[in-house]
């Protein structure tokens, strides 16, 4: 049985190997059988994550990703990350990851944001 803790780790740990190029062994590790899909640019299910992480990794393989916060409640974990692509374009992002029964993920939501280059405040986004 997974605990809440395990869940923000495995949540880190897929992202992050999606993220920089391995979506498949990311995919075997961490995601169940059946995989739900909500953000609108990428096709639902395993393959639809797959091709979509393959090709971000092609067309941007210098973008970094910083994991900001992780919080877990129940069978969910809500990622805040800081995101920085080619010339210095940033972005903030919020995943949030459900877990099945065994302790896999099996649906995936987001909301993205560019970060502006001005501000009306000093504060950081992330």
């Amino acid at each position: 049985m997974t605990t809440i803790e395990d869940n923000k780790k495995n949540a880190i740990a897929f992202y992050k190997m999606a993220y920089e190029g391995n979506p498949k062994a990311a995919i075997e590790k961490y995601v169940g059988k059946e995989y739900t899909q909500h953000n609108p640019a990428v096709a639902n299910g395993l393959n639809g994550f797959i091709s979509y992480f393959e090709r971000m990794q092609n067309e941007y393989p210098e973008k970094s990703i910083e994991f900001v916060r992780a919080i877990a409640q129940d069978d969910l974990v809500a990622l805040h990350s800081h995101q920085v692509w080619p010339d210095n374009d940033e972005y903030v992002t919020m995943d949030f990851f459900r877990f099945d029964e065994q302790g896999k993920i099996c649906e995936h939501w987001d909301a993205i944001q560019q970060i502006p280059k001005t501000s009306a405040n000093p504060n950081k986004m992330y």
